[in-house]
């Protein structure tokens, strides 16, 4: 059965492909349903009545029939649709059949039938779509429909007939698709059409084949049906990435070879520039061309609480007053508005000022408006995140298979997810859900919660959980979900964050019993547990294959070698799948930067844990050195916070007159603009820590320093983190290999991404010294870019001030 909403298979045929639930479920607008870890609960608490009322009827039971597949062609407005499905249950009677489907819910039953009929549309026509298929298949015989409702809580059921109306609105239904497709068949046409301002008047020095290049890389190279290979464009900070890959992205969209554009980057920052670009390409607003159609819409979907306006953060359909009865709501405000007229405002102002007018949540009406859009911007998490990509793949047009996938800052990616699928637990959290559970809660749900309480509550600080100790976790979890099934509690007796505890409980079962991913379950401190993710490769290799065509972006790619594998396409991946694909990497040249950083090795120090406390005062002597020799402050990088913080106790101390500014912590876009505007204004010396947002993401920099220092590599901390990182990776590859890839890897990475930032356009020009003596070691000097491998060695006070001169 197809994974996915529908899927336009063939536009000259007019031919579109469903699963019968999802077209049950398609809508224009919102949808009612919940998401995220309550919806994944509720969908537990519907196979756990499912399996039970399978069970009740036992194998005599040659009357009734379950799980039967269904598939059919229904044709409607000149467009077929493909469906595939499977009913419930299929009973046989002496007129004829019942074709009846089992929902479950959580409101008190019985409940007037019309009340049913208004609180769950979808169910009903998902009804209806059975019953119309079934006498499609059969026309001999007499076919009646039949929704049975089960209360979650306590089983008790209520069947509700098939009727006219049921009908007449399965039918409206059909109706609504097949306008909803026409309208889609003619976006697709529009796109065909598509022209575009360059990004670049003219082709900056490297660019001159890039476009022809990545064109290429992402033709096919054989007639199987097989993707291209993923496309790597390693270029540096300053080479115009954004301008080439939207350039290729409307390409990929006029020549059909894509028919939407995901592109996902790892900060928001990174999203404005995009759309900012594409406005300026295809004429703002937003890309209206003038004419009452505009070429192409695109929407940046922002995180969730940028929309937010209730007064607290915290999504729960139940509680949110701007969710409830969404859709109507929607409908009767016109809010359609935003995908139905691109070329008006849709920024977050905007939207948020019609969310507080129509009582919608903001958030809400974008994802909404995706359907209509041919090009989505977007975090990471929307398409890798188990929490949020449903916000994506649930869309009504999603279909990898017809979609260009751009990813920038790639080099993020294999940390994000795995950080995305790892999960925390506390003994304080249980408690506190404990404390809160209603009088009338059912004994096993309260039982299995204490006892994964007093698990919990008696585990000691560890490295590694034991195995049985494990499997103990596994049993109380698994016992746990099965009650919460069995004996939901009511949800408005909780506050949201205990409500959301209890959602997630299912879901850290299900990371135990996932065997694709490299793991670590561990104690950091007594009666804390931590579902850490190691390595995430399978899944991100896994979801990248399914795209039409997939550009990576990055102007800091660790080795190859080491990318492939992060990425679950390196050589081991296609040993085990041999529809695996090895990355194609483009690395244009960038003539520009050649000659723009002059670099020197400092050797006289060792910044290593153990010894660099031995070597302060040269470290602090040569800060003041820098600061003398260069016309305006200088910029020095550091390993973490605690380091720059004796380093700047030293300066204060024995160079009063230098006035150093330590970068702040968790600071947002407009409050490091900020800072470093003013720092550069008033400070000698800006301190910033390598692997931070300033040091990945200080652009307003360029040009604007001549002199920097970097004071160590940042390689991580060791700890048991980073220890079980390497033995997963001893699985694979030899120890020293492991060791590379765990620790110098990420920290030269961090190396380069700050120094890259340093020059982003022709003419602009920095020194740099590399302060340890570990840069010359060339396993850590092989990491760092060409242009900051080689420079002269300073192995005194005397070369340091020939270097300067």
């Amino acid at each position: 059965m197809a994974t996915f909403a529908v899927l336009i298979l063939d536009h000259a045929n007019r031919l579109a492909r469903f699963a019968v639930g999802e077209l049950a479920t398609f809508a224009t607008g919102p949808r009612a349903a919940g998401d995220g870890a309550s919806a994944r609960w509720r969908m537990e608490i519907g196979a756990h009545w499912h399996r039970e009322l399978c069970a009740a009827a036992g194998p005599d039971d040659f009357q009734c029939q379950h799980e039967v597949g269904v598939r059919g062609t229904l044709a409607r407005r000149g467009w077929r649709f493909e469906l595939e499905g499977r009913i419930d249950q299929l009973h046989v009677t002496g007129s004829g059949y019942v074709v009846r489907e089992v929902k479950t819910t959580l409101e008190k039953l019985p409940r007037d039938n019309a009340e049913l009929r208004a609180s769950h549309p979808s169910h009903f026509i998902q009804l209806g779509l059975y019953v119309l298929l079934s006498e499609l298949s059969n026309p001999a015989q007499d076919f009646r429909g039949q929704l049975l409702f089960v209360e979650a809580g306590t089983g008790l059921q209520q069947g509700v007939a098939f009727n006219d109306q049921d009908r007449a609105a399965t039918e409206g239904h059909l109706e609504l698709v097949a306008d909803f497709l026409e309208k889609r068949h003619a976006t697709l046409a529009r796109l065909r059409q598509l022209t575009w301002r360059p990004a670049f008047a003219a082709p900056r020095p490297g660019q001159e084949t890039i476009l022809a290049d990545l064109a290429a890389a992402l033709t096919p190279a054989t007639d199987d049906g097989m993707p291209p290979p993923p496309v790597v464009l390693a270029a540096p900070t300053g080479y115009g990435k954004t301008g080439v890959l939207l350039e290729t992205a409307f390409a990929a969209l006029r020549s059909g070879r894509a028919d939407r554009v995901v592109y996902l980057t790892g900060k928001s920052t990174g999203q404005l520039h995009v759309l900012t670009t594409l406005q300026a390409m295809l004429g703002a607003p937003a890309v209206a061309t003038g004419e009452a159609t505009p070429q192409l819409s695109a929407w940046n979907l922002r995180p969730k609480r940028e929309h937010c306006i209730n007064d607290v953060f915290h999504c729960t359909r139940d509680r949110c007053r701007f969710l409830h009865d969404l859709p109507r709501r929607y409908r009767e405000a016109g809010l359609a508005r935003f995908h139905l007229f691109p070329a008006d405002a849709r920024d977050l102002p905007a939207l948020r000022a019609a969310g507080l007018a129509a009582q919608v949540c903001p958030y809400e009406i974008a994802r909404a408006a995706l359907p209509d859009c041919s090009v989505w911007l977007g975090d990471f998490n929307y398409l890798f995140a188990p929490a949020n990509r449903g916000v994506f793949v649930d869309q009504p047009t999603w279909d990898p298979a017809t979609t260009l996938l751009v990813i920038d800052e790639a080099h993020h990616l294999p940390a994000r997810v795995a950080e995305a699928h790892s999960h925390a637990l506390n003994a304080d959290e249980l408690h506190g859900l404990l404390a809160e559970l209603p009088d009338d809660t059912a004994r096993p749900l309260r039982r299995a919660l204490e006892a994964l309480w007093r698990l919990l509550a008696a585990m000691p600080a560890a490295d590694a959980l034991d195995l049985d100790t494990e499997d103990d976790l596994a049993a109380a979890l698994r016992t746990a979900t099965e009650a919460l099934a069995k004996h939901p509690p009511d949800q408005d007796a909780l506050a949201p964050p205990s409500a959301d505890l209890l959602f997630r409980l299912p879901a850290l079962l299900v990371w135990l019993e996932d065997h694709t991913l490299e793991k670590l379950l561990w104690s950091p401190a007594p009666a804390t547990l931590r579902f850490t993710c190691l390595d995430a490769a399978s899944v991100i290799g896994k979801q990248l294959r399914e795209f039409a065509a997939v550009i990576l972006a990055t102007a800091t790619p660790p080795p190859a070698e080491v990318f492939s594998a992060s990425l679950g396409l390196g050589v081991a991946a296609e040993i085990l799948n041999p529809k695996s694909q090895i990355l194609n990497f483009l690395a244009p040249a960038a003539p520009w930067r050649d000659h723009a950083y002059d670099v020197a090795l400092d050797l006289r120090v060792d910044t290593t844990f153990r010894r660099r406390e031995s070597h302060h005062a040269t470290t602090a002597a040569t800060l003041a050195t820098l600061r003398a020799a260069s016309a305006g402050p200088v910029v020095v990088f550091f390993p973490s916070y605690a380091y720059a913080g004796k380093i700047m106790d030293l300066l204060d101390r024995e160079h009063p007159g230098l006035r150093c500014a330590l970068q702040p912590r968790a600071a947002d876009l407009a409050t490091q603009s900020a800072w470093i505007d003013e720092q550069l204004a008033l400070a000698d010396i800006l301190v910033f820590v390598l692997g931070g947002s300033f040091a990945e993401g200080i652009d307003h920099l360029g040009g604007r320093i001549t002199h920097a220092m970097v004071v160590g590599p940042a390689l991580p901390e060791l700890n048991a983190l980073q220890r079980a990182r390497e033995a997963a990776l001893a699985r694979h590859v030899t120890a020293p290999e492991a060791f590379r890839r765990t620790y110098l890897v990420p920290g030269l990475q961090k190396v380069n991404q700050a120094l890259g930032r340093l020059v982003r356009a022709p003419g602009q020009r920095c020194r740099v010294l590399l302060h340890c003596r570990r840069f010359a070691d060339p396993a850590y000097a092989s990491l760092l870019a060409p242009e900051y491998q080689f420079g002269a060695h300073v192995l005194d006070d005397t070369d340091l001030a020939k270097w300067l001169v």
